[in-house]
């Protein structure tokens, strides 16, 4: 019967090495060890452990060779390079040959098993989103920005919380903390719509309360916080939230008790909060509308995730996926010109749009192939334009203010990925360096830009 464990390659010229890796695997993991390049062999494999310096010669790393050769044959492959050497460039170029981690050597026992345990994870998230099987939540697209996206979700797999999810609107927020709950074992998973509660019932019903705490109390009840005891809390539009309640929650995360209001006694919770939010928060905050604190205490595992205009590849894999959700009552399909002019358009409302008007599309649709011309009848008029230049579209809609600040934006990543000493960055854009640091902190860029 043939061997159904997960295969890990393991490129190293020294055997003890591969040796060791192989004690330290998980039961489901079987290695299958190469001592060079020409001993890789022409096979698929679930991941890749990659030694940097592959012969006594130390001034080569014939191992960004082997990263470059194995990326190149599949894309998808999950590739970790490993290394005694913690030269900076080296490990840059680890990650420009298609490596998606660099670990230090020695390996503990303890790393190899949690690496292996989310490249696991990331593996269960894309065969999911392979099968689109809609009973669950999933992310569709095999774009850049969505495998990113996927490697991001995994390796939160175990994490402790909080986690905070920002996004435009429908971008897929709540699927995306439905994924990072789903990858725990068994445990609750309680959905809270911030704005959909009004203030003065908001710590009644996130912590509970005991009888008679005021009018209409008539019994004790359970909070939404305490039900999701051993498990996850998923606070959707915590833009929402009332500065009066603001500090209420930021005492949640830091002590995990929580008190029913007209209580005198805190009760300790065992909870993951995932936050979410359709707003930069960065700037609720200089406006004076959200603590900084919180901000703080919510922001230390953070998900950006892309706007649909910036994953535009991904549009026919979701166009066909909301379409199959509609058979067998409805069995339509898109031509290719109606993909493409499904891929052209800004998707301003993002995903939640896209899966409207496939809903439009199916329903309308005089034939069971949707042609472009069905498409131009019910997608919005306006909004979207196509660069010339980079042939990416362009949603004018969204106005110059905030089309130039996203420009800007992506100049500085681009600025710091080239150039890492921000006195260089700075005199490349020809700006001070506290200009630089204040547009990296106005645009909310992280240090990984």
């Amino acid at each position: 019967m043939a061997d159904q464990r997960l295969k890990l390659l393991v490129v190293d010229d020294d055997d003890l090495v591969i040796q060791s890796i192989r004690m330290c695997l998980p039961e489901q993991w079987r290695v299958v060890p190469a001592n060079s390049r020409a001993e890789v062999p022409k096979e698929p494999f679930d991941a890749a452990f990659v030694d940097m310096h592959l012969s006594k010669n130390s001034a080569r790393a014939e191992g960004v060779d082997v990263v470059a050769h194995l990326h190149g044959s599949d894309p998808h492959l999950e590739i970790v390079a490993i290394s005694g050497d913690l030269d900076r460039d080296l490990m840059e170029s680890c990650l420009k040959a298609g490596a998606s981690r660099f670990l230090a050597k020695p390996l503990s026992p303890e790393e190899i098993e949690l690496t292996l345990e989310k490249i696991e994870a990331l593996l269960l998230l894309r065969e999911a989103a392979a099968r689109g099987k809609p009973a669950r939540a999933v992310w569709i697209g095999d774009s850049a920005e969505s495998r990113d996206v996927l490697r991001q979700i995994a390796a939160l797999k175990g994490e402790p919380g909080p986690i905070y999810i920002e996004g435009e609107s429908g971008t897929g927020k709540e699927v995306v903390a439905s994924l990072i709950h789903g990858q725990e074992d068994a445990r609750p998973f309680i959905t809270v719509n911030v704005a959909a509660l009004p203030e003065n019932v908001f710590e009644s019903e996130v912590f509970g309360h005991v009888r008679g705490a005021f009018t209409g109390a008539d019994q004790n009840k359970m909070g939404l916080a305490e039900a999701a005891h051993n498990g996850d809390l998923f606070l959707d539009e915590i833009e929402a939230l009332p500065l009066s309640q603001q500090a209420k929650l930021l005492r949640f995360l830091e002590s995990g008790e929580i008190r029913r209001v007209g209580a005198k006694d805190t009760v300790k919770v065992n909870v993951r909060v995932i936050a979410a939010s359709n707003q930069n928060l960065a700037q609720m905050v200089k406006d004076g509308k959200f603590r900084e604190d919180l901000l703080w205490r919510l922001n230390g595992k953070r998900i950006a995730l892309p706007p649909l205009r910036a994953r535009a590849g991904d549009v026919p894999a979701l166009a066909d996926f909301f379409l199959e959700r509609e058979r067998p009552r409805r069995n339509k399909t898109l031509s290719q010109d109606a993909k493409e002019r499904l891929r052209q358009h800004a998707w301003p409302g993002n995903v939640r749009e896209l899966k409207r008007v496939c809903e439009q599309l199916s329903l309308h649709s005089p034939l069971p192939i949707v042609r472009v011309e069905d498409v131009g009848r019910v997608l919005p008029a306006g909004g979207g334009a196509r660069d010339p230049d980079t042939g990416s579209t362009v949603d004018l809609a969204r106005g110059l203010n905030s089309l130039l600040a996203d420009y800007e934006a992506r100049l500085i990543r681009l600025a710091l990925k080239a150039e890492s000493d921000i006195e260089k960055v700075a005199a490349l854009l020809g700006i001070s360096r506290s200009s630089l640091y204040k547009k990296i902190k106005d645009h909310n860029i992280g240090a990984d830009a």
